[in-house]
């Protein structure tokens, strides 16, 4: 008696694409931006408006200046109070960030994972040729890891 094999016919497994999901590939390039001159107050219906916890600070060619944030308004506020000073004559460029780190938009989203692990940071601007070109946040970030297939992240 010979041996039968019941193995059935066996499908062809595709290649894995090793391509690097990169950060360009999942972060907003519509942002919401301000100006230096732009007031506090102006910021913050913009934020509560539009739901974001804040937005980076650009001049007039779209360099970026700085990041203002409800921290940095709720700082305002506070100042405001104690000085029993008008809120409205607050400007951004007063309590914006300035010293602001970004991030490489051609680096892996695994990187980028790793940078804001690193600085607990929420969100870091994306900069091409001294332009402001777009935003990942951490929101982003878990967006990219959901579209991914989990056996695909050892590979990349």
């Amino acid at each position: 008696m010979g041996i039968i094999s019941f193995q059935g016919a066996r499908t062809k497994v595709k290649k894995q694409d090793n391509t690097p999901i990169r950060v360009s590939d999942y972060m907003t390039r519509n942002l919401i931006t301000f100006s230096p001159k732009q007031s506090v107050l102006e910021v913050m219906e913009t934020l509560v408006k539009n739901k974001i916890s804040g937005g980076p600070v650009v001049n007039e060619r779209n360099e970026l200046l700085g990041i203002i944030s409800e921290g940095d308004c709720i700082k305002q506020l506070n100042e405001s109070r104690y000085y029993n000073m008008p809120i409205d004559d607050a400007q951004v460029e007063r309590f914006m960030a300035k010293n602001v780190e970004t991030i490489d938009g051609n680096i892996s989203i695994f990187d980028a994972a790793n940078k804001f692990l690193e600085t607990k940071r929420r969100r870091f601007p994306i900069i091409e040729d001294g332009k402001l070109v777009g935003q990942i946040s951490q929101k982003d970030v878990m967006k990219a890891a959901l579209k991914m297939n989990s056996q695909h992240w050892r590979d990349l």
